[in-house]
């Protein structure tokens, strides 16, 4: 079975996370599929992309297979961790991306999500940021993916509760742009995607490079970039670290000390 399903409508590609046995977990080779989908999109000529689980899901993705995580002494989320590979294939992709959510949409997932141009959901769709219940330390890109997004207090809410936010509290927050009834999902992803057809493609790509360049225009003088790596290996090098892990291997909640 494909891990994807890519498939083309007219000048609309469309890409399916199709591994709902696992929830659609962000696994190497999940997201190995999907970039080469949109590469494969791309080099077709089409001027849009649908990203999206199947009709129907009730978790779209459940984010980054723990499972694939390492263990302690080593930075889980580095350069060219598999999600933070893709994130980077859809941000520099010259053509806009339409996340279409249905269903919870968890930590990496929920990464993933924003780092499309274009959120379109229905009232099933949560947000969920789960790093601090399995003692991840995020990386620095992420974090500012939502810090683009929302207030930086809300930011801290989402990361620090690891509670849900509910799809009307996300569109009222301005992280998706449109919410619709489940049964008008597809109807309506699909017309918006038509709509950027109809339009220049090279202003299209002139226009989501800029935002793209501006949008990451927050210089970090070199200590304070050691300041940020020293945090964060203070976290994956932890005890909590190893403990997250082992308590969601062994299906019980996990039990932090702060060492």
């Amino acid at each position: 079975m494909s891990l994807v399903l890519c498939e083309t409508r007219g000048q609309i590609g469309v890409i399916t996370l199709n591994n709902t046995a696992k929830r659609n977990a962000l696994s190497q080779a999940l997201v190995n599929d999907a970039v080469a989908a949109l590469e494969a999109l791309h080099k077709d000529g089409m001027r849009v992309v649908i990203l999206r689980a199947p009709q129907g899901s009730t978790i779209w993705s459940a984010g980054h297979d723990i499972r694939e995580l390492p263990r302690q002494g080593r930075d889980p989320l580095g350069y060219d961790d598999a999600l933070l590979v893709l994130i980077r294939k859809i941000q520099y992709l010259p053509m806009p991306v339409i996340a279409m959510l249905e269903g919870a949409v968890f930590g990496g997932a929920c990464d993933l999500a924003v780092s499309c141009d274009i959120l379109i959901g229905c009232p099933t769709v949560s947000f969920t940021m789960t790093p601090a219940k399995i003692g991840v330390p995020y990386n620095v890109t992420g974090i500012l993916h939502f810090m683009n997004l929302m207030p930086n207090n809300i930011v801290r809410e989402l990361f620090f509760t690891a509670l849900p936010m509910a799809a009307e509290e996300a569109y009222r927050m301005g992280i998706l742009n449109d919410l619709v009834p489940a049964e008008r999902l597809e109807e309506h992803t699909f017309a918006k995607a038509e709509q950027i057809t109809r339009n220049s493609p090279l202003s299209i790509a002139a226009i989501k490079e800029q935002i793209r360049l501006l949008a990451q225009a927050h210089p970090l003088s070199p200590i304070m970039f050691e300041h940020i790596q020293g945090l964060r290996r203070r976290v994956y090098d932890s005890n909590d670290y190893r403990e997250g892990l082992d308590a969601f291997f062994e299906k019980r909640p996990p039990h932090f000390t702060g060492t």
